[in-house]
């Protein structure tokens, strides 16, 4: 085998190798003796073919399969030889493609950008405060009053009262589209609570207003995307009877309504809550000190950037802007998207931070182990009710998906690692401030 460097610019690799007709011959032959003794051919005791008849009958398959490993090992031998890492899966050609026949040589020529050369970087020096929030009495009592709100009951208004946002209606009602009743449009002491959202669009506002005992006409038009096809774009009436209306009254906030929540007593149930919000707010400091830092390293390394990767990052981030911006799109069947120069800042900086935290945590050996990412993909599974089993099936099957699990959990030890070596003060500050800092995140 031959390697000739074509190509050595900045990142930008290029090889031209050889596996000569010999190597090739070699490979062939060794495939066929191996296969031999199994091989069995009229005329001939099994395991007795001659081995020429046998590279007659099966020659151009093994070529295949032998040239396939000829390239395989050649890269291989390469990237060893050379200390190259390729940053994307390198271009390969054969050189004379159509024109190849067999006794030729095998000529492949392979470019590539190759991973940097990344320095070390000191971090003992990089100096963050991390902050910390603790759960005051106001913010669990706030949150206990919102979960008294989910509780709550509806007891029935005064007679006359008229229905507002907020109250439940009970009502029956028979929906009809061109004067016929329809399947799923009828029902009998339907609780609905005005301003819910839970009806077709303009339905709840017209029982805004009514009164128990009251009879409405409700006409209103489905959606052009009704999940019922048969509905879709139509106009539809309702007549509808008000049997009661009743206004909402939040639970009382004691060992009762903390029972209900799964706590002994209210004073356990505010310790749970205190929990929560302070590992709430601990999530949220995290990812403050978490950028902080990243700006940090930002500032110590600069390296060469495979080009390959910016571009592929910057169209990404244009794409995935774009379609914050027109949110009613939602497949991909539009023009193209150009990066503009902020969008390529931004790709250099991930493309630069990604490179950088991975060579950290490779020269740490930080590794995700099996149980960490097993409950990763527990989480996952649990946001597919029903389809739990598929979707284990799907990630088992499936290495990119693996590989887009496993990125978070090893960027999050590596930022641990870094952290630790780092010099980091806890600083108590407010919620107040935490949400301050929270919000230029998403400024930024």
């Amino acid at each position: 085998m031959q390697v000739t460097e074509t190509l050595r610019d900045g990142l930008q690799r290029g090889y031209e190798i050889t596996v000569t007709a010999a190597e090739m011959d070699a490979k062939v032959t060794a495939k066929l003796i191996e296969a031999q003794p199994d091989v069995e051919i009229k005329g001939f005791r099994k395991g007795k073919v001659p081995l020429a008849m046998l590279k007659k009958q099966f020659g151009q398959r093994l070529m295949g399969e032998a040239m396939q490993e000829a390239i395989d090992g050649a890269m291989n031998d390469h990237f060893a030889a050379s200390g190259d890492r390729p940053a994307l899966q390198p271009q390969i050609t054969m050189k004379d493609g159509d024109t190849w026949k067999d006794g030729d040589d095998v000529v492949i020529q392979v470019s590539y950008e190759a991973l940097p050369d990344i320095p070390d970087v000191d971090v003992s020096g990089v100096v963050l405060e991390r902050m910390v929030v603790k759960a005051d009495p106001a913010s669990v009592d706030e949150a206990l009053a919102s979960l008294a709100e989910t509780a709550q009951n509806f007891e029935d208004k005064a007679a006359g009262a008229a229905a507002e946002n907020g109250d439940q209606v009970v009502f029956d009602f028979l929906g009809r589209v061109d004067g016929e009743a329809f399947d799923g449009g009828a029902a009998e002491d339907y609780p609905l609570v005005l301003g819910s959202g839970a009806f077709i669009p303009g339905f709840e506002e017209q029982l805004v207003g009514s009164v128990a005992g009251d009879t409405k006409l409700v006409t209103v038009t489905f959606p052009e995307n009704y999940g019922a096809a048969n509905l879709a774009g139509k106009n539809a009436t309702f007549d509808c009877t008000i049997k009661a209306v009743k206004g909402p009254q939040a639970a009382v906030i004691d060992d009762e309504m903390a029972k209900r929540f799964g706590a002994d007593s209210l004073d356990a149930l505010k310790g749970q809550i205190a929990e929560r919000l302070e590992a709430e707010y601990k999530g949220a400091a995290r990812a403050v000190i978490k950028r902080a830092l990243l700006d940090k390293l930002d500032g110590l390394v600069s390296f060469d950037l495979p080009s390959n990767l910016v571009d592929a990052e910057a169209s990404q981030i244009a794409h995935q802007l774009w379609h914050e911006e027109n949110p009613e799109v939602h497949d991909h069947n539009h023009g193209a998207v150009d990066p503009t120069d902020e969008h390529k800042a931004l790709a250099s900086r991930r493309v630069r931070l990604g490179l950088l935290l991975a060579e950290i945590g490779r020269k740490a050996e930080v590794q995700v182990t099996d149980a960490e990412f097993t409950q990763v993909v527990l989480n996952q599974a649990r946001q597919y009710p029903g389809q739990e089993r598929q979707f284990f099936e799907f990630v088992q099957q499936n290495q990119q998906m693996q590989q887009q699990l496993r990125a978070p959990i090893f960027e999050d030890k590596v930022i641990d690692h870094i952290l630790a070596q780092a010099q980091v003060t806890d600083v108590d500050v407010s919620k107040d401030d935490l949400q301050k800092a929270v919000e230029a995140l998403d400024e930024e």
